[in-house]
């Protein structure tokens, strides 16, 4: 029994002794191996690998997209706007050797960029007002951000993916106050455009009414034109009848005027001898 302790126990020795010799690297990590400190090996693909056991020293990094919520800051835009930004910044370790001597570990990694990113940050957006931070304009700006963080953090061996904004919020004490501010403003901007609208629309009124005045009396003058023109042209078939035949002429003005003056339930009160009914039976005809 004492013999099977014993040898339980070598072999339990000689595998821990034999592990010490080997370390494996998965998909998602990538490992730098130090010796006394010193780095002596970087490893990025996954597999099986050996090492020194009790000198060398495996150090495990994400090879995957880190993100990292930086805490929440205030900046001071160009209209003198104070704005709450909490944003947050997906990076990963490129360079693990340039990492591991500058920075160490990931958390020493996000110090060093929530310094700079608010930096950036507060240099970027302190240029614009407080409506084109909160448009669709804040895209290229952060895009600025990005590129300024990425050649900054370059020199810790780390990448710098995108850098993007939660939420941008006015601080408490002078939110509604910039509210208020914000609403008269756009309240200046109605009432200007109304101004605008009504002045355009009485000018078009104007001139509306001013053409249909012209179309009026120039179709009025055109009218009696027309007018004069047939008056005319009657006038003058007129005077070619009577030329023609006189007595034919007043015959048939005669009854032209029958027509108008002696309508139904009409009465006429005439001399017996009037001129004017000899073309008439006087029998049909009442007389006084």
């Amino acid at each position: 029994m004492k013999k099977l302790i014993i040898f339980a126990i070598v072999v339990i020795a000689a595998l821990f002794i034999l592990s010490s010799f080997f370390f494996t690297v998965d998909q998602a990590k990538q490992a730098v191996v130090l010796r006394f400190g010193e780095i002596t090996r970087v490893i990025k693909n996954a597999g099986l690998y050996t090492k020194s056991p009790f000198i060398d020293k495996v150090v495990y990094l994400e090879k995957r997209i880190i993100n990292y919520d930086i805490q929440p800051e205030e900046i001071i835009t160009s209209d003198q706007k104070r704005l709450l930004i909490d944003n947050y910044a997906l990076w990963r370790i490129e360079d693990p050797k340039l990492f591991v001597e500058s920075v160490k570990t990931v958390e020493g990694a996000q110090m060093r960029m929530d310094d700079i990113v608010y930096s950036y940050l507060r240099d970027i957006l302190a240029k614009h007002t407080l409506g084109d931070i909160i448009s669709d304009k804040r895209t290229a700006y952060l895009q600025q951000v990005t590129l300024l963080t990425r050649k900054a953090l370059k020199e810790f061996g780390v990448y710098t993916v995108d850098v993007k904004i939660k939420r941008a919020d006015l601080p408490q004490a002078n939110e509604q106050a910039v509210y208020q501010r914000m609403k008269s403003d756009r309240q200046k901007v109605a009432a200007m455009y109304r101004a605008q609208g009504e002045q355009q629309a009485a000018q078009t009124k104007a001139e509306a009414d001013k053409e249909c005045q012209i179309i009026l009396a120039t179709a009025q003058k055109r009218a009696d034109e027309l007018k004069g023109e047939g008056d005319a042209k009657a006038l003058e078939i007129y005077a070619d009848a009577y030329n023609r035949d006189p007595e034919f002429y007043r015959f048939w003005r005669t009854l032209q005027s029958y027509k108008t003056a002696i309508a139904s339930d009409t009465t006429v009160i005439l001399s017996t001898d009037s001129d004017y009914l000899r073309f008439i039976d006087k029998e049909n005809v009442k007389t006084k």
